[in-house]
């Protein structure tokens, strides 16, 4: 990806600003029980928050299969993020597509519930290291 440093700094900002606004929808979807909606705004905050640290770190994005993909190859396999992490996020897109493309498929509350903390937790993962890897560049 062709950015300048000033450009790749202002995207990647804007892509973990668009990762907190979609996860801070989470307690008006919760409270109005939309699992299925708040599945994919779940797995959308941690879509944008991947983008950033692919993009920060000079990483094409692509599609969503491609995003999983880079992750996997680029810190997953390295062991800047850990198989679990790997794991999380391939699930949660796998269980966003269920939710959002199937009509027959119901999520069920503990399945949504069960995560909320766990995607936090994965965007301040991200952004610590983000952060860390522009303080030392």
């Amino acid at each position: 990806m062709n950015l300048s440093d000033e450009d790749r700094h202002i995207i990647v900002g804007m892509e973990l600003e668009k990762a907190e606004n979609i996860f801070a929808e989470y307690e008006v979807l919760q409270k109005a029980g939309f699992w299925s909606t708040l599945v994919n705004r779940l797995y959308y905050s941690v879509f944008h928050a991947v983008s950033a640290l692919l993009i920060n770190d000079g990483h094409e994005v692509g599609t969503h299969k491609g995003a999983v993909i880079r992750f996997q190859q680029y810190y997953v396999k390295t062991e800047i993020f850990s198989v679990d992490d790997g794991r999380f996020y391939s699930q949660l897109q796998t269980l966003r597509e269920s939710a959002d493309y199937n009509c027959s498929f119901e999520v069920a509350e503990e399945d949504v519930l069960s995560r909320i903390e766990s995607v936090r937790l994965f965007i301040e993962k991200i952004k610590k290291y983000i952060a860390m890897k522009n303080t030392t560049n």
